[in-house]
């Protein structure tokens, strides 16, 4: 028996020794797993797989089915005839879609047509890029069309010669027009503002479009900050993600309701939510969110009282040290979400709603994961120089030894006001642990999750009370033994690229050289 345990532990040994380190090849050899819905019938799961071709310098995206219970994954040609096509209207009437139409003059040649070797953009004012997206005079137009033997005929341009997006640039999608399920109108998200008014303003609303009468109404016009990502119960009872504030797209971002009469903020009562993301529950008596919790993000469950004189109730469905990314979708007891930590990407998971037990659906990356080693991660918090507790995570290289001394980098995150990511395919904490190094990552002021106070903490102050908390959080964990504070560098883009050039840094960090872009501010 000794001899079996003997040769069970050695084996175990060998194959742990045979493990390596994360690289930069193997990180861009992993599928990216996004979820796509649940099938009409209930009984599958439908996902999409980028499998990323380096030397092509492309993706190459591949659409599956499995079991809500599991099962052996399989390709799927035809995903649309699994899928509901939420873009047609309850009678199969009409199909939404959405199209670029120009409108505003931009190049040489549409001031001037006969100068047809032009390739001049005339520009007078805001906005005239985004971030690598320069503005050519079109925008996207939602499009009301005709279906005729489920076949879309001529399209009715419902937003005709206005210099507006529907989606909204550059993060929207088609998600930002969805059908009433009364199939008599349509709400769709838009920001009705040009030019420079448009670069500075966050006032986004949601329009509801009537078919008998063909009139636009402005659902939100009484708030001034963003409205976005509306979706409806089967009720007709509309929910969207709102901040309050124009111009400031850090505000928190509240669950708004709207039964038709009276508008209810589920999660006023919280100043610690701010929601990521959502979508009903299929009895439309409640909605799942996913919002950041001190250095984590997890799946959240607000009440919809309707019209009684009840409070929303606000209950957390899942706990540990991972982030929840992505709801999917609802069958039964079963909620299909995405999750990644600090050695995993995206993966599929189902949540038992009866006893919260989550069990792992998709298995993608499983053949690479048993040979990279994996990094180990400490959350702890550290007291900043206002007295206030930081959350803060510490990833350590495999096979961390206490004894020895480490080179340790501080992780500077963008925004400057953001989440803090658990694994991400820019900059990827097991990567960097994977060359040796101990990396530190603060909650520091900014940071979503910890109350708005805290993320308004670096407004309009980017080189005071933040550029103190990443000291703090790198003078914490220095004095670990294992810490080589000869060898103590910084890392970080955008917002965070601009981190390592105060003075104040050099007396403690010995390399970090900044990577920010400047004209993106």
């Amino acid at each position: 028996m000794k001899q079996v345990v003997f040769f069970l532990s050695t084996l175990v040994a060998l194959q742990l020794n045979a493990q390596t380190p994360l690289s930069p090849e193997t990180l861009w050899s992993l599928g990216k797993v996004s979820g796509l819905g649940i099938s009409k019938d209930k009984q599958q799961v439908l996902f999409s797989v980028n499998f990323p071709d380096v030397e092509a310098n492309k993706g190459n995206v591949k659409t599956f089915r499995i079991g809500i219970n599991g099962g052996n994954a399989e390709l799927v040609t035809n995903p649309d005839i699994f899928l509901t096509n939420t873009k047609i209207s309850p009678d199969g009437k009409w199909l939404l879609s959405s199209d670029a139409v120009k409108i505003k003059p931009v190049f040489g040649t549409d001031f001037y047509p006969s100068l047809t070797k032009s390739n001049v953009q005339i520009y007078e004012s805001l906005n005239y890029r985004h971030w690598d997206s320069w503005e050519d005079g079109k925008f996207d137009h939602v499009f009301l069309n005709n279906l005729v033997d489920g076949k879309p005929g001529q399209g009715l341009d419902l937003m005709k010669g206005e210099p507006f997006d529907c989606p909204t640039k550059p993060f929207g999608g088609d998600d930002d027009y969805v059908w009433n399920p009364n199939g008599k109108q349509l709400v769709y998200v838009t920001k009705k503002s040009y030019g420079t008014a448009y670069a500075i303003s966050t006032n986004t609303d949601l329009y509801e479009y009537d078919l008998a009468s063909g009139i636009t109404k402005n659902l939100t016009e009484s708030n001034k900050g963003y409205d976005i990502a509306p979706a409806y119960n089967d009720k007709g009872e509309l929910a969207w993600l709102q901040m309050k504030r124009d111009g400031f797209e850090a505000d928190k971002q509240d669950l708004i309701i709207w039964d038709g009469v009276t508008k209810q903020n589920l999660t006023a009562s919280r100043d610690d939510i701010h929601v990521e993301s959502f979508k009903w529950s299929e009895d439309g008596k409640s909605l799942f969110f996913i919002a950041p919790q001190k250095g984590m993000v997890h799946l959240f469950q607000v009440s919809y009282p309707g019209k009684t004189k009840m409070l929303p109730v606000i209950k957390q469905l899942t706990k540990g040290e991972f982030e929840v990314n992505a709801i999917v979708g609802q069958s039964g007891n079963q909620l299909v979400i995405s999750k990644v930590d600090f050695n995993h990407a995206s993966e599929l998971y189902t949540l038992d709603l009866t006893n919260g037990q989550l069990k792992q659906l998709t298995h993608v990356n499983d053949a690479q994961y048993k040979q990279i080693a994996q990094v180990s991660a400490k959350y702890r918090m550290v007291t900043t120089t206002d007295n206030k507790q930081m959350p803060t995570w510490v990833i350590y290289p495999p096979n961390f030894d206490p004894s020895k001394k480490y080179p340790t980098l501080l992780f500077c995150l963008g925004g400057p006001q953001g989440t803090m990511p658990h694994y991400s395919f820019r900059w990827n904490f097991q990567l960097m642990a994977s060359q040796g190094y101990i990396v530190v990552a603060p909650d520091r002021r900014g940071v979503f999750g910890n109350g708005t106070k805290w993320t308004e903490g670096v407004s309009k102050d980017w080189g005071g009370q933040v550029i103190n908390d990443y000291l703090s959080a790198i003078d914490a964990v220095s004095k670990e033994t294992y810490v080589d504070k000869q060898r103590l560098g910084c890392v970080g883009a955008s917002f965070g690229g601009f981190v390592p050039a105060p003075r104040t840094h050099r007396a403690r960090v010995r390399a970090g050289p900044p990577l920010r872009h400047r004209s993106s501010g």
